[in-house]
């Protein structure tokens, strides 16, 4: 039954990111995302730790159950309105046309990769660690999301051809950018904003 009820909430709110990527810009659904799954990991880890401690040992009651199923909706929904489908996304609007199949190849495969490792490993990993499994998940989501935070521009709005400007207008990325990638004399303001 939570297997359905994470499905649905996984549905809806990837139709929820289909119209907020343009209402409210990829950065943003990024930033919340990952602050909401940073929250429900902890909260997820906490209610394991209280209810079966290290030893594995122990039972949740219904009302606890469904709040841990309660956070893990959470997180679903979370990641289902920002990092599943703007991991999408926003590489497919960084590259530029040349390269954009090439970009989108290794996106697609580093993806695949990684999701495949936490399939082989997951089960193994949450028997030795226990609730600290949430921790160390919520622990990349830290990292993913102040990753974001500095080193991603805001991508809505801006064609293709524009992209290399907001890269050169980046504080860490506009020194990699050679000035003659710019499109000649446009105003990196008005492109950023």
């Amino acid at each position: 039954m939570s297997a359905v009820i994470t499905g649905i909430v996984n549905v809806v709110c990837t139709a929820v990111s289909i119209y907020s990527a343009d209402r409210f810009g990829r950065r943003i659904l990024f930033l919340e995302g990952g602050i909401q799954m940073i929250i429900c990991q902890i909260f997820v880890a906490v209610m394991i730790a209280i209810n079966f401690g290290t030893n594995g040992v122990g039972n949740m009651s219904g009302g606890t159950a469904n709040f841990v199923l309660f956070l893990i909706c959470g997180y679903v929904a979370a990641f289902a309105w920002s990092w599943g489908p703007m991991g999408w996304l926003v590489p497919s609007e960084i590259c530029p046309l040349e390269i954009r199949s090439a970009g989108q190849a290794i996106n697609v495969s580093v993806n695949m990769f990684f999701t495949f490792l936490i399939g082989q490993f997951f089960l193994t990993m949450l028997c030795h660690l226990k609730f600290g499994l949430f921790l160390f998940f919520a622990a990349f989501c830290v990292v993913m999301t102040i990753f974001i935070y500095l080193f991603l521009p805001e991508t809505k709005n801006v064609p293709i051809e524009e992209m290399n400007t907001v890269w050169k207008a980046h504080w860490f990325w506009g020194k990699y950018i050679p000035d003659n990638a710019v499109i000649g004399g446009q105003n990196l303001r008005e492109v950023t904003a």
